[in-house]
């Protein structure tokens, strides 16, 4: 802080301290009013605090930007909980991926592989992948199609986790298909 800002911020704190006496010696009868008063005051302007610094995530919250597509581009907003989520559709049934670029490949849930028509009882998950949760089994499959947008692939070799997961993912071998620009609200994949 300058020389100035303090002089600037002692000249508000005295003007706030005489301000606040004469309302105090003007109104001695009611002070337990005027503490209420202020109470309710300090309240709404720390809510409007509040509400200025968190905008931004209010504003993503309560009207999400939808992915947009075109011929050669994808760009996705980023999600509330910070990750970025593409929907598509593979072999036929809508499923919504989460962009990860830790995984390696594309990684189904048991409950997507199912949608996809895969039949993830019947899967041989002979394979392991280490993740943050651990080792687990996957199991490898070819995905007839993958499509996003405009954009489908054919024959896409994909894998099914054989444990718990809660939203599919877009891992590096479809992903490093695009050329990725991110930035703190969104994600652009261009090919």
């Amino acid at each position: 802080m300058s020389g100035d800002d303090i002089a600037r911020l002692l000249y508000l704190a005295l003007l706030g301290a005489a301000i606040a006496g004469a309302l105090l010696v003007g109104t001695r009868q009611s002070l337990g009013r005027i503490a209420q008063q202020a109470a309710i005051w300090g309240l709404i302007f720390l809510g409007a605090i509040a509400v200025i610094g968190l905008w931004q995530d209010i504003r993503r919250a309560a009207a999400p930007v939808p992915v947009t597509i075109t011929a050669d581009t994808i760009i996705v907003p980023v999600a509330p909980d910070g990750h970025f989520y593409i929907p598509a559709e593979v072999n036929g049934a809508d499923i919504l991926f989460m962009v990860d670029t830790g995984a390696s490949d594309i990684v189904l849930t048991r409950e997507d592989a199912w949608q996809a028509g895969l039949a993830p009882d019947a899967l041989d998950y002979s394979l392991f992948a280490s993740t943050a949760n651990g080792t687990v089994r996957i199991a490898p499959v070819r995905l007839h199609s993958l499509t996003v947008g405009e954009v489908t692939d054919i024959n896409v070799p994909a894998m099914v986790n054989g444990g718990e997961l809660e939203t599919s993912l877009l891992g590096m071998s479809w992903l490093g298909r695009f050329e990725m620009t991110l930035t703190p609200d969104r994600l652009v994949l261009k090919r």
